[in-house]
């Protein structure tokens, strides 16, 4: 590279370095926008900065400089001086409104997410769950002990799940089986997808009660309550039989290696001759590609510091399931929903 050439690529490559060290404080404006309700206050009409401070009881020109920043981050426009509207982005902070992503961003810029972020470094240096230390508790039994954080987080996932589940019922032919079982399945979204997709398929949701809490409401608007049963239990006891294909997504990855062993394994006892094991995760590449990575690294680190989980490459899928006797006979990526694959397995030969 010649010197004109580096000079060129200096103001790119700081304005990345600077985007991400700006990263946190534009996850804060977006919580605070949450917080104080502004793209739901606006909706679909225009609003002076005034008008949504009174609408709030907030300090009128402290407003606008939120409302700006919400602006130059794409999320609103102001159209005049001081006049503001929601843009397409903006709008999946609406939780009333179809498609919101509003859950999940509350969730990772919630402070209990962030908190082990802060000892990010201690994880690396040990290889331990930064959340257990910081709240004195694992991540899932905090969520046990605060009610209102634990239906934020099913929500959060719900809508986590949405563009996988209108993608996976094309991608595997659910047609095989006569029982699906969701190991995990939180408030049903994903499987009831399935169910619809394959109107001669019966489902289980297996989770915990707090998991469990949201998926009869699922169940009934999608008017499969007599298609689908409930059950609550724990994967790292047993898993119950009667299920010929045991699905799972996003659970491996937050589980270490030998954890997801004994949950595959539990699958394994379970399953029926014939029967499958469909895991839902991305696949890491062996080799990083930025162009197409996306943001799953940063799940990876997330699963460091808060659950003691990663996320995992495919040579990584196939040595968990030999582990726990079963062999990986396909992995499909599901292109409408990247990054993730659909790894289908079944029990190996003895």
């Amino acid at each position: 590279m010649t010197n004109d050439e580096a000079r060129q690529s200096l103001p790119e490559d700081a304005r990345l370095v600077i985007e991400y060290a700006f990263g946190g404080v534009a996850a804060q404006t977006m919580r605070a926008a949450l917080r104080l309700r502004v793209v739901e206050l606006i909706g679909d009409k225009e609003m002076t900065a005034d008008d949504v401070a009174a609408e709030v009881a907030a300090a009128p020109q402290s407003m606008a400089r939120l409302l700006r920043a919400l602006a130059s981050m794409g999320l609103l426009e102001e159209r005049t001086a001081g006049t503001f509207a929601v843009t397409p982005a903006g709008a999946l902070l609406d939780p009333a409104r179809p498609g919101s992503l509003a859950s999940i961003a509350r969730m990772f810029t919630d402070p209990m997410m962030l908190r082990g972020w802060e000892q990010l470094d201690d994880s690396v240096r040990t290889g331990e769950v930064a959340f257990d230390k910081v709240f004195g508790t694992d991540f899932f039994g905090h969520l046990k002990q605060h009610p209102d954080l634990s239906a934020e987080f099913n929500t959060a996932m719900s809508q986590g799940t949405r563009q996988t589940a209108a993608a996976l019922p094309g991608a595997v032919d659910f047609g095989r089986f006569k029982t699906v079982m969701d190991i995990g399945g939180g408030d049903g979204t994903l499987l009831s997808a399935v169910l619809r997709e394959h109107p001669a398929v019966t489902g289980v949701i297996y989770d915990t009660e707090e998991g469990l809490a949201q998926a009869p409401a699922t169940l009934s608007k999608d008017g499969l309550t007599d298609r689908c049963s409930l059950v609550a239990g724990d994967f790292f006891r047993s898993v119950p039989e009667g299920a010929d294909l045991h699905m799972m997504k996003s659970i491996v990855h937050d589980w270490s290696d030998d954890q997801v062993v004994t949950i595959l394994s539990h699958c394994r006892a379970a399953l029926p001759p014939g029967g499958r094991v469909l895991i839902v995760e991305p696949v890491l590449s062996e080799i990083v590609d930025p162009e197409t990575a996306g943001r799953i690294y940063l799940s990876d680190l997330n699963m460091l510091v808060n659950v003691g989980g990663r996320e995992r490459t495919r040579a990584e899928f196939e040595e968990v399931c030999r582990r726990a006797g079963l062999a990986v006979t396909s992995v499909t990526p599901l292109p409408q929903a990247p990054p993730f694959h659909a790894i289908e397995a079944e029990v190996a030969a003895d």
